[in-house]
């Protein structure tokens, strides 16, 4: 892979908790409001610029775009961020519930992305790659890194572990979720041994942020066939990441939720589906592995077991069975990416928020699912294959503002 070091623009040590903020597309625009109230450093008001305007106004409208470039700049100005002294990359830990992962913080070449060497397992939303390449086009910036995961590798792991044994933190802080950040320089004379290694990786893969790394792409291809002079080095050939190893990721569930039972009762439903799971009336809300989920009806906790015979990797995926078992077939779910009777709440919320959901009568029954792996996501990007909508929610999640690549870097 091509990665390299960058000279971003980052917060100060006493700035970074007021200016990092949660990634554009896990909070809505009345939550991002309420997060950055009394905040004018939060990132929110960058990523989701709307916020600095009416409730209702069109968040694609021109002057959000026009406010985004205006609040990153206000940051600049302001001394909140500021320019790196050199090029740089950086090690960033995250501590959650006892749960520890550190990734590299560098830019990847767009040519990787357009090649699939970095590898995607999910298809993108038009409105939302349209809303972050038009962000990212009129900040010429990343505003938010793009979580890759790649086979581990024992010298990077070295590395990494030596720095930080070695080294004080730039940053540390803890959010109001309870997620410790720690942030670690390391300036580009000292990376040399990381970069080598990371040329020597033969493939990484798209944890979170397809819409993210499919709008960094399209900026760097426009760009480039709009400049006769390109000759490779531009900055927008390359784009900010986040790299993390395989073995350090912790993925939930995402688990769903469906407005009605397609016209069956409570009863029906249970025999319709004795006739293609087995169904356990035990009161468990968490399946306990794989080929299992657990579903929420009337007030009651179901376990519903299955068995796959098929090899191919997307047939395997609990929420795939689901899917085809359940949802289509009995409860009437059509495109889950756009049947408005089902929605997907992240494994983060746990089950009581299922519970809330179905008993507040808004929604008839819940599924609470097995978490996908790493090595499944893994498999199916290898296969050139795109996994079920809402497969994965990884925990914890990259905050936005820690750093900024500008793409004149």
């Amino acid at each position: 892979m091509k990665v390299k070091t960058f000279t971003g623009l980052v917060p100060s040590a006493d700035c970074a908790a007021r200016v990092a903020s949660v990634p554009y597309d896990v909070v809505n625009s009345e939550e991002a409001r309420a997060l950055a109230e009394g905040n004018p450093d939060s990132f929110l008001h960058v990523v989701r610029a709307e916020i600095d305007f009416s409730p209702g106004t069109d968040p694609y409208g021109d002057d959000i775009y026009e406010r985004s470039k205006y609040n990153l700049k206000s940051l600049v100005n302001r001394g909140v961020l500021t320019r790196e002294i050199g090029p740089s990359l950086y090690l960033y830990r995250q501590v959650m519930d006892g749960h520890s992962q550190v990734g590299i913080t560098l830019v990847c070449h767009i040519d990787d992305y357009g090649n699939d060497l970095i590898k995607k397992h999910e298809k993108t939303r038009p409105d939302k790659e349209n809303d972050r390449t038009k962000l990212t086009d009129v900040l010429s910036a990343n505003t938010g890194p793009v979580f890759l995961t790649y086979q581990d590798n024992p010298a990077i792991d070295s590395f990494v572990a030596d720095w930080i044994a070695s080294s004080e933190p730039g940053i540390d802080f803890t959010d109001e979720g309870g997620v410790q950040h720690t942030v670690w320089r390391v300036p580009d004379i000292a990376a040399a041994p990381v970069l080598e290694q990371f040329g020597r990786v033969p493939v990484s893969y798209v944890a979170d942020g397809h819409h993210r790394s499919a709008s960094a792409h399209r900026v760097g291809t426009a760009r480039r066939e709009a400049n006769p002079d390109h000759d490779g080095t531009e900055g927008y050939n390359w784009f900010l990441a986040v790299m993390f190893p395989a073995s350090q990721l912790k993925i939930l569930a995402y688990n769903r939720v469906v407005k009605d039972l397609n016209g069956l009762s409570s009863a029906d439903m249970l025999e319709e589906l004795k006739g293609s799971v087995e169904v356990l009336s035990d009161g468990e809300c968490v399946p306990r592995g794989p080929e299992s989920a657990c579903m929420y009806l009337d007030g009651c906790w179901h376990t519903l077991k299955w068995t796959v015979e098929s090899d191919n990797p997307i047939d395997r995926l609990d929420v795939s069975v689901l899917q085809d078992r359940i949802l289509t077939p009995i409860l009437g779910v059509g495109d889950p990416r756009t049947d408005k009777r089902i929605d997907f709440v992240g494994g983060i919320r746990g089950t009581d928020e299922l519970e809330k959901r179905v008993d507040s009568g808004e929604w008839a029954v819940a599924f609470s699912m097995h978490p996908t792996t790493v090595q499944q996501l893994m498999d199916i990007a290898d296969a050139g294959e795109i996994m079920p909508p809402k497969s994965t929610w990884f925990e914890p999640k990259l905050r936005s503002g820690l750093f900024v690549y500008t793409l004149e870097d």
